[in-house]
């Protein structure tokens, strides 16, 4: 059997290696009960509808998928806090602490909804854990920003073709408003503006805004071939898109698809068109668009404040984490002692040129 890697968030994730059938373990966890998220013993249809949209659909994949990976190990619910204890005992080292810490909260859902005692609170199961942490911790793997330069050497050898307009647009306006792969497939031509100056796209909801308050997005017109916005209009224009789905697929007779992209074909346009300037591959992803912003933004000495606007981080400390020290150097360090006009001359002209409507 071949290795696998998780199927979300599969650049934060460390290659699952097939575990052995797990020998029965002795104890009181005699009952094997199906390993799907559900609320108890509901069956009223109209609450399990909102039971559901409590969590995204990805959130209860990934759950089910991991959920499954425990049982297939041997696990089963109810679980005594030995059987959690020896899941995770049995693959530290194998999956990353990220992995199995996201497995024990799927493990604590199993439970909690259906009013079972919660197995993953133990002592024994956090120092456990703790434990695994601390001898085999590691630092998330990270994936390379896609920077201004990237671009610089990817755009201008783009033609004319339907293909090429589109990954130009996906490039340009994935970077300059620090989209998420998935916020650029659910794009829509309705809730796009475009203006003198630049263009307003709402975002009516994100990973990290499931209830949908929604954000609004500036992005601002750019000189020559790495204007975002031209690269939008041109793409709008060669396909005819008067509606619906911004981006959507291509088939390989250059027929456009009334269907719209899905996150993981940014993610291989992103590799492929990054391969093409010579960078490996399997250093990018989707994701490298939306770093590639905040490490520029930052090497800019652009404020955090104004980062976050465009990306809507909440914290300095999340917004870090998305900023590449590797394309950082002590000559990219704001110059705080400048004279105040030259300061407020760099925030001026590192600001969005567009009105809101």
């Amino acid at each position: 059997m071949t290795e696998a890697i998780t199927s979300d968030n599969t650049h934060l994730s460390k290659l699952i290696r097939p575990t052995p059938p797990a020998t029965k373990i002795a104890g009181d966890c005699t009952s094997r009960t199906p390993l799907r998220l559900s609320a108890g013993s509901c069956t009223d249809p109209c609450i399990l509808i909102y039971v559901d949209a409590a969590t995204s659909p990805g959130t209860r994949r990934a759950y089910a998928s991991d959920l499954e990976h425990y049982q297939r190990w041997g696990g089963i619910i109810p679980a005594n806090d030995q059987l959690v204890a020896r899941y995770l005992a049995t693959h530290a080292g194998v999956l990353s602490t990220a992995t199995m810490g996201r497995r024990l909260v799927a493990i604590r859902l199993a439970h909690r909804l259906r009013g079972l005692p919660d197995p993953t609170s133990s002592e024994l199961v956090r120092l456990t854990f703790r434990g695994i942490r601390r001898k085999h911790g590691q630092p998330q793997r990270r994936v390379s920003a896609l920077t201004h330069s990237d671009l610089s050497a990817i755009i201008p050898s783009f033609g004319q073709s339907a293909k090429d307009l589109r990954d130009a647009a996906i490039l340009l306006v994935g970077f300059a408003g620090a989209f998420r792969r998935s916020e650029l497939a659910a794009m829509e031509y309705e809730l796009i503006e475009i203006g003198e100056h630049g263009a307003v796209i709402q975002i009516p909801r994100s990973k990290t805004d499931q209830e949908g308050r929604g954000r609004t997005i500036l992005i601002g017109r750019a000189p020559g071939a790495l204007c975002p916005v031209a690269a939008l209009q041109g793409w709008l224009l060669k396909a005819g898109i008067a509606e619906g789905p911004v981006f959507r697929p291509l088939m390989k007779s250059g027929k456009l698809s009334e269907g719209r992209i899905s996150p993981g074909a940014i993610a291989s346009i992103v590799k492929q068109r990054i391969s093409e300037i010579g960078r490996n591959p399997s250093c990018y992803s989707g994701h490298s668009l939306r770093a590639g912003f905040a490490t520029e933004a930052a090497r800019l000495g652009v404020p955090k404040w104004r980062i976050k606007a465009q990306t809507g981080h909440l914290s300095d400390s999340a917004l870090e984490r998305y900023i590449r020290q590797g394309e950082l150097h002590s000559s990219d360090a704001p110059n705080v002692l400048a004279a105040p006009a030259a300061r407020d001359a760099s925030s001026e002209a590192n600001t969005p040129k567009v009105q809101p409507r």
